[in-house]
């Protein structure tokens, strides 16, 4: 199976048993993103370094203005797209097999985890995964220790607070916290103030 095959099979969503050629793919592509990261985490390297390594890991051209402060971690890498301005901070983990997207100026703070596979409920199949993609709006910030799981959309220009779990998509210009994200704010922009919920 080849890269673009990967991709193409898991745009479909659908699921991946055990054992069939797309999860030992998923194995194939781990042991890439490993020593890449390896690689990455490591030590120290320059900014144009990083953004080669960075290439590496996704297999496809990144815009030379993402920015990113190692250590990062993915277990595939190959399914990540990133935009212009894009900032990725330290400790961040992407499980990216399902697809994640990272529109223009968007921030990803510290230990931020994007999940976008699930294990099936069913014990005697709990190998296989369903997945969905995550899609990161244009300058989005997402705050410190956040989790953002299958299958979610947040909205341009969207905050997701520090620590938050977002479970459900994100209207655009909205600040969602807590366990599970809620609401907190709208952001008005044409006012310039913030308004309450």
């Amino acid at each position: 199976m080849t890269i673009q095959e990967f991709r193409e099979y898991m745009k479909k969503g659908e699921p991946v048993d055990g054992n069939s050629p797309v999860h030992l793919m998923f194995h194939q592509l781990a042991q890439e993103a490993l020593k890449i990261t390896a690689e990455i985490n490591g030590k120290y390297h320059t900014p144009e370094e990083l953004h080669e390594l960075l290439e590496q890991l996704l297999g496809r051209e990144v815009p030379k203005s993402v920015g990113l402060f190692p250590p990062f971690h993915t277990d595939c890498g190959k399914n990540i797209i990133l935009g212009e301005r894009v900032f990725i901070n330290m400790g961040c983990k992407f499980q990216d097999q399902g697809g994640i997207t990272i529109d223009e100026g968007a921030l990803i703070g510290h230990n931020v985890v994007l999940a976008t596979l699930n294990h099936y409920l069913d014990p005697s199949k709990r190998g296989g995964m369903t997945h969905a993609p995550i899609h990161i709006g244009k300058n989005v910030w997402i705050g410190a220790n956040a989790t953002v799981l299958a299958g979610v959309t947040i909205g341009d220009g969207a905050v997701v607070a520090a620590g938050a779990v977002v479970t459900k998509d994100v209207a655009p210009n909205t600040i969602v916290g807590g366990i599970p994200a809620k609401v907190i704010k709208k952001i008005d922009f044409k006012q310039g103030h913030i308004v309450k919920i």
